[in-house]
């Protein structure tokens, strides 16, 4: 009983924070700074399907993020806005 009432105090690793931003710098590694909508800035790297179509990203454009709730300072590109 007591380890059902506890799993509620415990936050789902599955939640996800997805915001917009714009790459500032190209860094090594497929790696991006990115400037987000509320003026953070956070290293990005491309996911799994990014590197795999080869999708180009440059500075300044316009990306989706994702980011954990436990790490705030780093996330990945899912998609790149036209």
């Amino acid at each position: 009983l007591l380890l059902k009432q506890a799993r509620y105090f415990f936050m789902p690793k599955e939640d996800k924070i997805k915001i917009d931003g714009t790459v500032e710098e190209l860094l090594p590694n497929m790696t991006f700074s990115v400037i987000l909508e509320n003026g953070q800035r956070i290293l990005a790297h491309l996911c799994g399907k990014m590197r795999e179509c080869n999708i180009r990203v440059f500075v300044g454009d316009i990306v989706t993020v994702e980011m954990s709730l436990y790490d705030l300072s780093k996330g990945r590109i899912l998609y790149r806005k036209r």
